[in-house]
């Protein structure tokens, strides 16, 4: 059980990036694999504001097209969105001390620590190396 970040969709949406192929397949294994794997809204959210931002795509997605690309991840039987549980400020609170000198934008990556933690999960595809940061979770690059 994982989570996959939001780097890993965008390069499995985007056919211009160098990364697209390793993380399409990736992708396309965990949707047929048995292995539960999960999303955040966050990471929902953020693939949205990504994919389609005409500064950061070359050729941005379409809303349409990048809900639809969702879409089909939502329809894989394996796939769960972690959402908040009663334990949540609690576990924000554990994660927080655990990791000095939170701020900014590390708060966006930390809410997926919070979640992962509240659902058991230790384990994230991302190459967002500030995740290494928080020493309670397994970061594994997909493209290594």
């Amino acid at each position: 059980m994982f989570v996959v970040d939001t780097n890993v969709l965008i390069y499995a949406a985007d056919r211009n990036a160098s990364e697209h192929k390793k993380c399409q397949h990736l992708l396309t294994m965990w949707r047929k694999g048995e292995t539960p794997w999960h999303l955040t809204w966050g990471i929902v959210y953020e693939f949205l504001r990504v994919s389609t931002h005409p500064r950061v795509f070359q050729h941005p997605l379409s809303a349409a097209s990048a809900w639809s690309f969702l879409r089909a991840l939502f329809s894989t039987p394996g796939m769960t969105i972690l959402t908040e549980t009663n334990r949540h400020a609690q576990t924000a609170d554990e994660v927080f001390h655990e990791v000095p000198l939170l701020s900014g934008n590390l708060f966006f990556d930390a809410h997926t620590v919070v979640l992962m933690r509240e659902h058991g999960l230790k384990r994230i595809y991302t190459r967002d190396a500030d995740f290494h940061r928080f020493r309670q979770i397994e970061v594994i690059d997909p493209l290594k």
